[in-house]
């Protein structure tokens, strides 16, 4: 049976999201199915310069060595969100709102010493994490880039990542990026991005789906217009939860037959969508490696687990894995 990479090979890129006990742990699963990888966590602001001028490279530098090592691109993950940004960075020695200036001064710093340090060695990097509101009139959510600096904190985020590595591909990330109202914000941005000169080549779909929801047609929408801007998409964060988001179940201690039959079916149809797309289509990336760890275990409900991949606990494909690897 052919490997995730091997099957995919011609169409897009097939990565999986690590950490820096995952990296280690499961080098082997990694290496035999992906040839990309993001950091989940560990090249994210707060871990990346927890104080001011106090940068802590060391696992992201072992995931950029790992990456090289083994023939894999490295997707950059992320430089400016609203969460999981250090406090130090908001606030003066006072407690007190920075200027604005002050502000994109430590966004400009922070983005030229991450990005510059890999130059050349990171071929995406997703910029700007997560900024669209998901409902209601207003546009992007609220947030202290907002406050202080304003809307355009996007574009000088951008900017500033071209800046630090002209060559790397620059994205703009979000979730729900399928559901019709969030997904018209989204290409709004960006094509306000665009319409503005902003160096931008990409839009991330993270693709944190369930067995229900969001539908293919709204799948398939919003591939279609964001792929009328003329850049790049990267399905980023991809997992299948067998739980509807308002499932609050804990009995559930293992995957039912109907779970992997219906998640089968929806990870084929989703892969066969990316494959109709993959002149837009770039790159894939699951969430995670395996079943054995995902983020979705306890999140949004304390003490239960979840299985969303195609590789089950033991890194072992699952149904889903066999209906994609056709």
């Amino acid at each position: 049976m052919k490997t995730l990479k091997e099957h995919f090979k011609d169409k897009f890129l097939v990565g999986a999201a690590v950490n820096a006990y995952t990296i280690d742990h499961d080098k082997e699963l990694l290496t035999k199915h992906f040839n990309s990888i993001t950091a989940e966590n560990e090249m994210k602001p707060e871990h990346m310069q927890p104080e001011p001028n106090k940068f802590t490279f060391e696992v992201a530098d072992k995931m950029i060595q790992f990456a090289e090592d083994n023939g894999m691109q490295l997707r950059g993950h992320t430089l400016v969100w609203h969460n999981q940004m250090p406090d130090w960075f908001f606030t003066d020695e006072n407690g007190n709102d920075v200027s604005r200036e002050e502000l994109l001064k430590r966004m400009k710093d922070h983005i030229t010493a991450v990005v510059s340090r890999y130059k050349g060695r990171i071929h995406a990097w997703d910029v700007v994490n997560e900024a669209v509101e998901d409902r209601g009139e207003e546009m992007l959510r609220k947030s202290k880039w907002i406050d202080i600096i304003g809307e355009d904190f996007i574009d000088y985020a951008f900017k500033f990542a071209h800046e630090a590595d002209p060559d790397a591909l620059l994205f703009y990330n979000d979730y729900n990026e399928s559901h019709p109202e969030k997904r018209e914000k989204i290409y709004q941005l960006v094509k306000g991005l665009l319409d503005r000169g902003v160096p931008i080549h990409g839009v991330g779909l993270q693709a944190h789906w369930n067995l229900y929801d969001p539908s293919y047609e709204n799948i398939e929408a919003a591939i279609k217009r964001y792929s009328e801007l003329g850049l790049q998409l990267h399905v980023t964060e991809m997992d299948v939860s067998v739980f509807e988001f308002g499932d609050e179940r804990t009995d559930v201690k293992e995957p039912t037959k109907e779970m992997l039959h219906l998640q089968a079916e929806r990870y084929e149809r989703f892969f066969d969508l990316f494959t109709k797309y993959q002149e837009h289509i770039t790159s894939v990336t699951f969430w995670g490696i395996s079943d054995a760890y995902t983020w979705l275990n306890d999140f949004p409900v304390r003490g239960r687990k979840n299985w969303p991949f195609v590789l089950d606990e033991k890194g072992e494909p699952k149904p889903a894995y066999h209906r994609i690897v056709k």
